[in-house]
This record gives C-alpha cells, structure tokens and sequence, in this order.
C-alpha cells in the first residue's frame, strides 16, 4: 500500500474480521466500504472470546485507551492462535495524520 486510495481499496475488499472500539469507528468504516466489522464498545473479552477467525486486522485509535485496547486485544487474539494482520493500523498512523478510526469520515 503506496497511499491512501490503496489502503481504502484493500480494507474494503479483505475478508478479514476488522475490530474497532466503537459504533462510530463502525459506521465509518461501513460508510467507506468496509464489510465484516465487529466493535469491542460493550466488553472486550467477552468479543474477543468470541472471535472464531484465522486473521484479524485491528483498529483502535492512537490515544492511550485505543493503544491499551489494541495491546490486550493483540496479545489475547494471538494467544488463541488468531493472526493479526498489523499493515492496515501501521500505514494509517504512519502515513497519515488520523488519530481516531471516525477521522477517516473526513477523507471522504
């Protein structure tokens, strides 16, 4: 992924399960293309417990709760033998200026 536009592109198109904090983070993502989103907003365990797939991509914002949450959600996920495809979270807030999932709402 070069820009923005490839990024976009190959999140609305995975398969892949993607976690965000909230309904907005959702919402947004639904709005850009997005499909197969799950929100860690009513409890964290309890969603995570239930994920049954081989790969996930996560993303929570860049503050301190959205990086404690991707942390424990990272280290729990792996435990049970879930991948995390980190590429999608790395390019957003290295190349970026997005700090929060619903920001993208303004690139659109």
């Amino acid at each position: 992924m070069d820009n923005f536009e490839d990024w976009l592109e190959s999140l609305s198109k995975t398969t892949k399960l993607v976690i965000v904090e909230g309904k907005k983070d959702k919402k947004v993502l639904e709005a850009l293309g997005c499909q197969n989103i799950i929100t860690i907003s009513n409890s964290l365990f309890n969603t995570l417990d239930s994920i049954n797939s081989k790969e996930v991509i996560i993303l929570t914002d860049l503050d301190r709760k959205g990086k404690r949450l991707y942390s424990i959600s990272k280290k729990t996920l792996e435990r049970k033998g879930i991948k995390v495809d980190t590429k999608f979270r790395e390019f957003l807030f290295k190349k970026t200026q997005i700090s929060h999932i619903e920001g993208l709402k303004h690139y659109f």
